[in-house]
């Protein structure tokens, strides 16, 4: 029997139960007569805080509250992808079609449709041993994706029956094994997990191959790895979502768990109608078809946006043990971190900085620790990358969410509201940006791109770098005064700011850009580079260099060589060449 307590208090989404009454931490309780959904957040001897999931009016002292008997979980099975869920794993679109616009308090929907019948095939056999990860089933979720129903962890046995191939609900029976204890279970697709726990893996690899992108700064520059970490830190209108959409849709993760945590209403309709027509470039077929959107927005119950973190998490770790790379994109942790601050002053916490709760520093490390290249229970290998945008009020990098996710990611991709102003996309700072994952990474460029790769990259970095020194100087005394040498660089730089760096979204060749291209792109800016000082340590002045009009030919190469047509830049190194070449014949 269900242990039952009666309301004494309620503040805002948190509620007190008097008494020691046998609730567990972490459990998950049904409050008042609507029954509402909320979990176990404190146990004293003598009360029970709980944190409601939804709007508590109307809730009154002396209404019941009954446990669960079990912690917060999703349920995991076919219908994840493609679907739109709220912070608890309520699907949005169903709940929609049944009451309107708005969600009901109380509302009891299923998490997945337990009617749909999936095409099922069996991988196992009477007397096949199996443990936690093993494969039992395939169903075909959607046309790009394979649902691996798995052997719930810490479960193993022997198999006793399997079921036919065929077409079978989330709920029927597919396997039935015999536990080392004698006792007997059923298997079928759906398995629930709570969403506070990691999943279980069998070892964790080093970050050694990058997530590839398809967007310059971020590949060239400043590299994330595949199963790494990084946060994209950004004031209001510089470009966090646009910058993970184009994320989503170009990098080469297999699923995509998008976060909308906290954000405004109209800002998340803009993705889901978005990621509902995109199609996706990998496979023809709609981006949704490999995607699930959590939608928690700034109206809904701050209690539910503060869980959305870890039902993505718990959702992509799935797929992981599926054997998938998975991308996930929390958009954004400060509205998360915020809901931390708002829960924290309802139970009266000490403050720390800026109303922060003290614990803000675990929770953020707790949260990107989850991030990995790992090797699965079942002996796949698989990844959850995590891309984490930050929402500093007045884009104040200073404040408590900014500095401690810097702690915690290995790469920081600073937006810059002038950048975003100036319409330079995507707005990256290449000067406050930084990525430790380069290192890591270098074996895979030399084997996959070119031993050039990571020396090009570095040159690119050393004359932007010393492009914002000149401009220093630019600002104090002009750039009239500057030798030639250092007006090269100042042009040089120009050129890659605006042939390299800045990228367009919306032309066909430019919103992605493969590996092999962007070698090419930087080689031929490095090229035209060496032969010009070449030309400038002879004596010729940068205005004679500038008169032909060939920074401006390099910096349009990004939209005039197609990703399919690399033996162009040949073209583009014999231009250089005849331009070095003019110039030494005029002036000899």
């Amino acid at each position: 029997m269900n242990i039952t307590g009666k309301i004494y208090g309620i503040n805002g989404p948190i509620i007190t139960v008097r008494g020691n009454l046998g609730f567990k931490m972490s459990e998950m309780v049904y409050v008042g007569n609507q029954r509402l959904l909320g979990e176990v957040i404190g146990l004293k001897q003598e009360e029970t805080t709980i944190q409601v999931f939804e709007e508590t009016t109307g809730l009154r002292p002396g209404e019941l509250v009954e446990g669960a008997g079990k912690a917060i979980s999703v349920t995991l099975a076919p219908g994840i992808i493609t679907n739109i869920f709220d912070g608890i794993e309520r699907p949005l679109q169903l709940i929609g079609k049944e009451n309107g616009a708005y969600i009901p308090r109380g509302v009891n929907a299923d998490l997945l449709d337990k009617n749909r019948k999936w095409e099922t095939k069996i991988t196992v056999q009477p007397q096949d041993a199996v443990t936690g990860g093993t494969i039992i089933a395939e169903v075909p979720e959607t046309p790009v994706i394979v649902h691996k129903v798995m052997v719930p962890p810490h479960t193993d046995g022997i198999v006793l029956w399997t079921a036919e191939d065929g077409s079978y609900t989330i709920e029927d029976p597919l396997v039935k094994i015999q536990k080392p204890d004698g006792t007997q279970e059923t298997l079928t697709m759906a398995q629930q997990w709570p969403i506070r726990i990691p999943r279980p893996i069998q070892k964790r690899y080093p970050a050694d191959r990058p997530l590839v992108t398809g967007q310059r700064i971020l590949d060239t520059l400043f590299p994330i790895a595949k199963g790494g970490t990084a946060a994209i830190p950004g004031g209001f209108g510089t470009g966090k979502t646009m910058t993970q959409h184009q994320i989503a849709k170009w990098s080469d993760a297999d699923i995509i768990i998008y976060i909308g945590c906290g954000e405004r209403g109209n800002e998340m309709t803009n993705v889901l109608e978005e990621f509902s027509r995109l199609t996706d470039p990998k496979t023809g077929n709609l981006l949704m078809d490999r995607t699930t959107l959590i939608a928690n927005t700034s109206n809904m119950p701050v209690a539910a946006r503060e869980a959305s973190i870890y039902t993505g998490l718990t959702l992509a770790e799935y797929y992981r043990d599926m054997g998938y790379h998975v991308a996930i994109m929390a958009d954004s942790t400060s509205r998360w971190a915020e809901a931390l601050r708002e829960l924290s002053g309802r139970l009266e916490e000490m403050p720390a900085e800026e109303g922060f709760p003290a614990y803000l520093a675990s929770r953020l490390s707790a949260f990107y620790e989850r991030a990995g290249y790992v090797e699965n229970l079942n002996g796949t290998d698989g990844s959850v990358t995590i891309i984490g945008a930050v929402s500093p009020q007045g884009g104040d990098f200073s404040e408590p969410v900014t500095q401690n996710t810097k702690r915690f990611v290995r790469c920081f991709l600073a937006l810059d509201k002038a950048l975003a102003y100036a319409r330079h996309y995507p707005a990256i700072n290449w000067l406050t940006s930084y990525t430790e994952y380069l290192t890591d990474l270098e074996g895979w460029y030399q084997a996959n791109v070119g031993a050039q790769f990571v020396p090009c990259r570095n040159e690119l970095l050393h004359i932007l770098t010393t492009e914002s020194r000149l401009n220093e100087i630019v600002k104090l005394i002009g750039s009239d005064v500057l030798p030639d040498d250092q007006k090269l660089i100042l042009e040089i730089a120009r050129v890659i700011r605006l042939g390299f760096l800045q990228q367009n979204a919306f032309h066909a060749e430019d919103t992605f850009v493969p590996m092999e291209k962007q070698l090419h792109m930087m080689q031929t800016i490095l090229y035209l580079y060496e032969k010009c000082k070449v030309l400038i340590d002879m004596g010729m002045p940068m205005a004679l260099l500038r008169e032909d009009r060939i920074f401006e030919k390099i910096i349009s190469m990004k939209y005039d060589v197609a990703n399919k047509e690399l033996y162009k830049f040949e073209e583009y190194r014999k231009m250089v060449d005849d331009f070095y070449q003019g110039l030494l014949e005029t002036n000899a």
